[in-house]
């Protein structure tokens, strides 16, 4: 204070601004003729505050923006604090005063006098952090009153599409929720009580799995099983089995391990999910389900074994263009009511941000996937969504059709936002052979593709895919495979393999069975 009375120039200003008059202040009422939430004394203890001390700034510059205030001569004031932050300079009396000149603006806020005034009312920045909360916290109550005040209006206009204004508040309350997402740091030392907690839980498990276990053992093993707060992005092209992996995976989390799991289907309603759970749960296949021709045998199957999907915690969800706040609101309740440990979106570019303004779709989904992972934050459980791959997969040549991260459709920020990012590849889909190039058995083979890994290795899980029951189910489980796999080794390796001599040749299937008249193993079963 007492330098700005000492300074000729500040003086000379003051003199001028002594007699001038003050800015109206705004009389802004809201229904009921109730003055909107403000408090005058709080901004003006803020600003005051900013000027005092030189980091002041950093402890509320993510908290505040100008429309923060209230008052009109304050959003000014606080604006040209902004800029001189923004520019890593001085913040005080002066460099403000010259901020608000360069501005255009100083004789609107109430000249020089004004300024020395606000630094003069405040003793220290001390609280600074407390008051900014408490502007903040009008400044969204004033967004809320607009907000409501402007669905109120648009519900009494019968011109306007009930549907179209849902979908415009929901984006305008999902807006206001983002602006109010923050949070504080925490000190190291709980959280490692925490890590070392989690170690302890996983030390003591029979899996040694520290996340959420698929049923998917090679899988799991590659990530501890699905961790919370993770997003996961499974993406393939069409016809690879993205829904089927996904309920086979619902299927082993809520059935086999009792895990309470939802699904949001936008592409499928329940009902057709639920007749795929029972192919895959009663090894039926899907078309017979769909005709209801099925045999005596087949129906005693089928009423034997879908008494396992009976109070399974498998909670499903078909809203179609469902919106990325819709998602929060349901998601929130599932994890509050059901305790629901994993979430499932089939698939992710169905989804919408209903009610904000994009320039592209691209930027809309950036949006989305950037939600979902706030989402898997919030609600600490791992998120996993479905999403598309570019046709640039179908273009490549025949030897070439496995996808890679620049295969994503629509938006980079999905390999951004995830902490893991899986493919699934048939190779099958795109030959006409049941071998590759080393004669290896691709029947049924499912390659699953971890190309991104933000807190592990990656590296590509084998799978089976069994069309006829829609069903994905571990590689070394499958029948088929392991006597394809022994059959394509012995032909390769029978010189080195000795058949009894009163045999009339090695058969696979008796080796499987562990018959002694198979003769010795081969080195390569022994492994």
């Amino acid at each position: 204070m007492y330098l700005c009375i000492c300074n000729p120039k500040i003086m000379e200003e003051t003199k001028v601004s002594r007699y001038r008059k003050k800015p109206k202040e705004p009389q802004n009422f809201t229904l009921n003729g109730k003055l909107q939430p403000q408090d005058k004394e709080i901004e003006e203890a803020v600003l005051g505050a900013l000027m005092l001390e030189s980091d002041a700034y950093s402890q509320v510059c993510d908290l505040l923006t100008p429309d923060s205030f209230y008052d009109p001569a304050n959003q000014k004031i606080y604006r040209a604090i902004t800029e001189l932050g923004v520019a890593q300079q001085p913040i005080d009396m002066l460099t403000v005063t010259r901020q608000l000149r360069a501005d255009g603006v100083l004789d609107e806020v109430g000249g020089p006098l004004h300024i020395s005034e606000l630094t003069a009312n405040v003793a220290s920045a001390a609280h600074i952090e407390y008051h900014a909360r408490i502007v903040m916290q009008k400044a969204i109550a004033r967004r809320l009153i607009s907000f409501c005040s402007n669905v109120l209006e648009k519900a009494f206009d019968e011109g306007n599409d009930v549907d179209d204004l849902l979908q415009e508040a929901e984006g305008q309350l999902f807006s206001i929720s983002q602006g109010n997402l923050k949070k504080d740091f925490t000190q190291v030392d709980p959280v490692i009580g925490v890590a070392l907690d989690q170690i302890e839980l996983a030390g003591k498990r029979d899996n040694g799995l520290s996340g959420l276990e698929t049923g998917f053992h090679k899988l799991d093993k590659l990530t501890s099983g699905w961790q919370n707060s993770d997003l996961i992005i499974i993406a393939a092209r069409p016809a690879m089995g993205k829904t089927a992996f996904v309920l086979s995976m619902a299927k082993n989390m809520a059935v086999d391990y009792n895990t309470p799991t939802a699904i949001f289907s936008l592409e499928m309603s329940n009902l057709q999910l639920v007749n795929r759970l029972i192919s895959n749960v009663c090894e039926l296949e899907g078309e017979k389900i769909k005709s209801g021709q099925l045999s005596q045998q087949e129906w005693e199957q089928l009423n034997s074994r879908v008494r396992k999907l009976y109070g399974a915690p498998l909670y499903i969800d078909d809203t179609p263009s469902l919106s990325v706040l819709e998602l929060r609101t349901k998601a929130r309740r599932l994890v509050r009511e059901h305790n629901v440990k994993i979430i499932i979106i089939d698939y992710l570019q169905l989804m919408n941000a209903s009610g904000m303004q994009f320039g592209s779709r691209e930027q809309e989904v950036s949006i989305i996937s950037r939600s979902l992972k706030q989402l898997a934050k919030e609600l600490n459980i791992p998120v996993i969504a479905l999403s598309q791959l570019s046709r640039k997969v179908e273009d490549r040549n025949d030897n070439n059709k496995r996808p890679q991260l620049s295969d994503l459709r629509e938006s980079g920020a999905i390999e951004q936002d995830a902490d893991i990012v899986c493919f699934i590849h048939r190779p099958e889909y795109y030959t006409r052979s049941t071998v590759d190039a080393n004669n290896r058995p691709i029947r049924g083979l499912a390659e699953f593709i971890v190309a991104k890994h933000r807190s592990g290795s990656v590296d590509d899980v084998e799978m089976t895919f069994v069309a006829k029951y829609a069903r994905f189910q571990n590689r070394e489980e499958d029948y088929s495979y392991v006597q394809e796999t022994i059959e394509s080794r012995l032909n390769a390796e029978t010189s080195n393999f000795a058949a009894p001599a009163n045999s009339g040749g090695i058969d696979s299937a008796d080796i499987l069975k562990g018959d002694d008249n198979a003769g010795p193993l081969p080195d390569f079963l022994k492994e």
